[in-house]
């Protein structure tokens, strides 16, 4: 059974820093591509972050580059989203996904609030 377990988020000041985890079970999760997306309220979800299974190549949507940083550890299935100098425009709730040949799976998602 495929589950996920999402921390991390929560209420933070903007020019702050989350990070968030996304632990993964049920799947071999080292053949997966890792993803983080975001869905603002009103707003479609959006790509935020990938990884590659290996963890060799990423690549981020451009309002968070220089920002935010994927990365991911195979051993402890745990796939991460380090989030520094946070904006208002970040509030979103944020899910992990994870991508192989046919297979699709999402996390339930963990809430990020930036305000002061």
């Amino acid at each position: 059974q495929v589950q996920f377990v999402e921390s991390g988020g929560g209420l933070v000041q903007p020019g702050g820093s989350l990070r968030l985890s996304c632990a993964a079970s049920g799947f071999t999760f080292s053949n997966y591509y890792m993803t983080w997306y975001r869905q603002a309220p009103g707003k479609e979800r959006e790509l935020v972050a990938g990884i590659s299974s290996g963890g060799g190549q990423t690549n981020y949507v451009d309002s968070v580059k220089g920002r935010f940083t994927i990365s991911r550890d195979n051993a402890k299935n745990t796939v991460y989203l380090q989030m520094n100098s946070l904006k208002p425009e970040d509030t979103a709730v944020y899910y992990c996904n994870a991508q192989f040949i046919r297979n699709n799976y999402w996390g339930q998602g963990t809430q990020v609030t930036v305000s002061s």
